[in-house]
Protein backbone atom coordinates (compact mmCIF):
# COMPACT_ATOMS: atom_id res chain seq x y z
CA UNK A 1 0.00 0.00 0.00
CA UNK A 2 2.80 2.41 -0.82
CA UNK A 3 0.50 4.31 -3.17
CA UNK A 4 -1.79 5.51 -0.36
CA UNK A 5 -1.38 9.07 0.81
CA UNK A 6 -2.88 9.76 4.24
CA UNK A 7 -3.99 13.27 4.99
CA UNK A 8 -5.86 14.86 7.88
CA UNK A 9 -9.64 15.24 7.52
CA UNK A 10 -9.33 19.04 7.64
CA UNK A 11 -10.14 21.61 4.96
CA UNK A 12 -6.88 21.04 3.08
CA UNK A 13 -7.15 17.27 3.23
CA UNK A 14 -10.77 17.30 2.16
CA UNK A 15 -9.97 19.55 -0.82
CA UNK A 16 -7.32 17.04 -1.91
CA UNK A 17 -9.70 14.12 -1.49
CA UNK A 18 -12.66 15.82 -3.20
CA UNK A 19 -10.41 16.84 -6.12
CA UNK A 20 -10.17 13.11 -6.93
CA UNK A 21 -13.90 12.98 -7.65
CA UNK A 22 -14.90 14.31 -11.09
CA UNK A 23 -17.94 16.54 -11.31
CA UNK A 24 -19.76 18.57 -13.90
CA UNK A 25 -19.61 22.35 -13.98
CA UNK A 26 -22.97 24.08 -13.66
CA UNK A 27 -23.85 27.74 -14.13
CA UNK A 28 -26.65 28.90 -11.82
CA UNK A 29 -28.18 32.08 -13.26
CA UNK A 30 -31.13 34.43 -13.06
CA UNK A 31 -32.00 37.94 -14.09
CA UNK A 32 -32.02 40.31 -11.12
CA UNK A 33 -33.02 43.96 -11.53
CA UNK A 34 -32.74 43.61 -15.31
CA UNK A 35 -29.22 42.17 -15.30
CA UNK A 36 -27.92 38.60 -15.42
CA UNK A 37 -26.48 37.31 -12.15
CA UNK A 38 -24.82 33.94 -11.80
CA UNK A 39 -22.10 31.72 -10.49
CA UNK A 40 -20.51 28.36 -11.23
CA UNK A 41 -20.90 25.33 -8.99
CA UNK A 42 -19.31 21.91 -9.21
CA UNK A 43 -21.41 20.25 -6.51
CA UNK A 44 -24.52 19.29 -8.46
CA UNK A 45 -26.56 16.16 -7.78
CA UNK A 46 -29.74 14.69 -9.25
CA UNK A 47 -31.98 14.02 -6.23
CA UNK A 48 -35.34 12.59 -7.31
CA UNK A 49 -37.27 11.55 -10.43
CA UNK A 50 -40.68 11.89 -8.77
CA UNK A 51 -40.93 14.71 -7.98
CA UNK A 52 -38.15 15.93 -10.30
CA UNK A 53 -35.48 17.45 -8.02
CA UNK A 54 -31.80 18.37 -8.25
CA UNK A 55 -29.48 19.95 -5.72
CA UNK A 56 -26.37 22.09 -5.74
CA UNK A 57 -24.22 23.54 -2.98
CA UNK A 58 -23.40 27.19 -2.38
CA UNK A 59 -20.58 28.39 -0.16
CA UNK A 60 -22.00 30.46 2.70
CA UNK A 61 -19.42 33.18 1.99
CA UNK A 62 -20.74 33.68 -1.55
CA UNK A 63 -21.50 37.30 -2.33
CA UNK A 64 -23.52 36.27 -5.41
CA UNK A 65 -25.97 33.82 -3.88
CA UNK A 66 -27.74 36.48 -1.77
CA UNK A 67 -28.64 38.21 -5.05
CA UNK A 68 -30.10 34.97 -6.48
CA UNK A 69 -31.75 33.50 -3.38
CA UNK A 70 -35.13 35.19 -3.91
CA UNK A 71 -35.46 34.35 -7.62
CA UNK A 72 -38.62 32.39 -8.36
CA UNK A 73 -36.90 30.59 -11.24
CA UNK A 74 -33.25 29.67 -11.71
CA UNK A 75 -31.56 28.56 -14.90
CA UNK A 76 -28.96 25.81 -14.52
CA UNK A 77 -26.65 25.33 -17.50
CA UNK A 78 -24.55 22.17 -17.43
CA UNK A 79 -21.56 23.61 -19.25
CA UNK A 80 -20.03 21.93 -22.30
CA UNK A 81 -16.42 21.12 -23.12
CA UNK A 82 -15.84 24.33 -25.07
CA UNK A 83 -17.06 26.49 -22.17
CA UNK A 84 -13.98 26.51 -19.93
CA UNK A 85 -13.71 30.29 -20.21
CA UNK A 86 -17.37 30.67 -19.25
CA UNK A 87 -16.74 28.52 -16.17
CA UNK A 88 -13.73 30.63 -15.21
CA UNK A 89 -15.65 33.86 -15.77
CA UNK A 90 -18.64 32.68 -13.71
CA UNK A 91 -16.26 31.63 -10.93
CA UNK A 92 -14.42 34.95 -10.77
CA UNK A 93 -14.92 37.32 -7.89
CA UNK A 94 -14.52 40.47 -10.00
CA UNK A 95 -15.36 41.75 -13.46
CA UNK A 96 -18.27 41.12 -15.80
CA UNK A 97 -19.02 37.41 -15.44
CA UNK A 98 -21.22 37.45 -18.56
CA UNK A 99 -18.84 39.24 -20.95
CA UNK A 100 -18.66 37.34 -24.25
CA UNK A 101 -21.38 34.88 -23.17
CA UNK A 102 -24.51 34.38 -25.25
CA UNK A 103 -27.54 34.12 -22.98
CA UNK A 104 -30.99 32.61 -23.38
CA UNK A 105 -33.97 33.82 -21.35
CA UNK A 106 -36.13 31.18 -19.69
CA UNK A 107 -39.31 31.42 -17.64
CA UNK A 108 -39.47 34.27 -15.14
CA UNK A 109 -35.97 35.18 -14.02
CA UNK A 110 -34.22 32.03 -15.35
CA UNK A 111 -31.22 32.66 -17.60
CA UNK A 112 -29.20 30.04 -19.51
CA UNK A 113 -25.75 29.99 -21.08
CA UNK A 114 -25.88 29.22 -24.81
CA UNK A 115 -23.79 26.18 -25.76
CA UNK A 116 -24.41 24.19 -22.58
CA UNK A 117 -25.04 20.44 -22.78
CA UNK A 118 -28.22 20.64 -20.66
CA UNK A 119 -30.49 23.42 -19.45
CA UNK A 120 -32.54 22.88 -16.31
CA UNK A 121 -35.11 25.42 -15.26
CA UNK A 122 -36.48 25.17 -11.77
CA UNK A 123 -37.88 26.75 -8.67
CA UNK A 124 -35.99 26.64 -5.38
CA UNK A 125 -37.80 24.29 -3.03
CA UNK A 126 -35.54 24.15 0.03
CA UNK A 127 -32.33 25.57 1.48
CA UNK A 128 -30.57 23.19 3.87
CA UNK A 129 -27.70 24.48 6.05
CA UNK A 130 -24.71 22.13 5.76
CA UNK A 131 -21.55 23.36 7.51
CA UNK A 132 -19.85 26.07 5.47
CA UNK A 133 -22.29 25.53 2.57
CA UNK A 134 -26.01 25.58 1.89
CA UNK A 135 -27.62 22.78 -0.10
CA UNK A 136 -30.23 24.18 -2.48
CA UNK A 137 -32.93 21.80 -3.67
CA UNK A 138 -34.52 22.82 -6.94
CA UNK A 139 -37.78 21.48 -8.40
CA UNK A 140 -37.36 21.00 -12.13
CA UNK A 141 -40.03 22.69 -14.25
CA UNK A 142 -38.49 22.40 -17.73
CA UNK A 143 -35.33 21.10 -19.32
CA UNK A 144 -33.58 20.99 -22.66
CA UNK A 145 -30.94 18.46 -23.64
CA UNK A 146 -28.30 19.11 -26.27
CA UNK A 147 -26.98 15.54 -26.82
CA UNK A 148 -24.31 16.61 -29.33
CA UNK A 149 -22.50 18.67 -26.66
CA UNK A 150 -20.14 16.87 -24.28
CA UNK A 151 -20.15 18.06 -20.64
CA UNK A 152 -17.29 19.95 -19.06
CA UNK A 153 -15.73 18.00 -16.18
CA UNK A 154 -13.85 19.37 -13.18
CA UNK A 155 -11.33 16.91 -11.72
CA UNK A 156 -7.99 17.32 -9.97
CA UNK A 157 -8.66 21.06 -9.60
CA UNK A 158 -8.76 21.59 -13.36
CA UNK A 159 -11.14 21.25 -16.30
CA UNK A 160 -11.07 18.01 -18.25
CA UNK A 161 -12.77 16.46 -21.26
CA UNK A 162 -14.41 13.06 -21.46
CA UNK A 163 -12.75 10.68 -23.88
CA UNK A 164 -14.58 8.06 -25.90
CA UNK A 165 -13.44 4.51 -25.21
Amino acid sequence: MNDVFETPADGTGLRRAFANFPSGVVAVCAEVDGKPVGLAVSTFVPVSLDPPLVSFCIQNSSSTWPKLVDAGYLGLSLLGTDQQEAARSLSSRTGDRFRDLELHQGTGEAVFIQGASVWIEGSPEAHVPAGDHTVVILRINRLAIHPDREPLVFHGSRFRLLHAS
